[in-house]
């Protein structure tokens, strides 16, 4: 076989497909987790913490230029080393909430696997002839 038989064999494959349009949704699942913990969720926390954005804790790691505000946007533009420890604590949160949808999905999926086992299939009718000849083999036994 050649290379691009080869490459067409597999690239049609039904797990490649399914695997194409796993990425492709996840990609977007993923904006739709991050914008509910950026836009809905950290907001909520942060207002019960104290109207806190958790966006802005950051440390600076290097020497903060005169006249530079001390904002994350501000500190990364002037190239200032910023530990930014709420990016990470949303980046974190976003993923907990991520896992555990996938964790409720792949639960319900097995739940359904388990829930409908195939009914058993009647047994079929004996036939007239067999049943004949029960009746005779049963007859000379007496």
């Amino acid at each position: 076989m050649s290379f691009v038989s080869d490459f067409k064999e597999f690239a049609v494959k039904g797990n490649v497909v399914d695997l194409a349009v796993a990425v492709i949704i996840g990609g977007a699942f993923g904006k739709i987790v991050e914008a509910l913990v950026g836009d809905i969720i950290m907001p909520v926390v942060g207002a019960i913490i104290g109207k806190i954005d958790f966006s802005n804790f950051f440390i600076p790691l290097g020497t903060v230029p005169p006249g530079t505000e001390m904002t994350l946007a501000a500190l990364k533009k002037a190239n200032v080393p910023v530990l930014a420890y709420g990016d990470f604590i949303t980046i974190a949160i976003n993923f907990l909430i991520l896992a555990f949808v996938i964790f409720l999905m792949v639960r319900m999926i097995s739940k359904l696997k388990r829930a409908a086992p195939p009914a058993p299939a009647p047994a079929p009718a004996t036939p007239e002839d067999v049943l004949l000849l029960r009746e005779i083999r049963d007859a000379l036994k007496r």
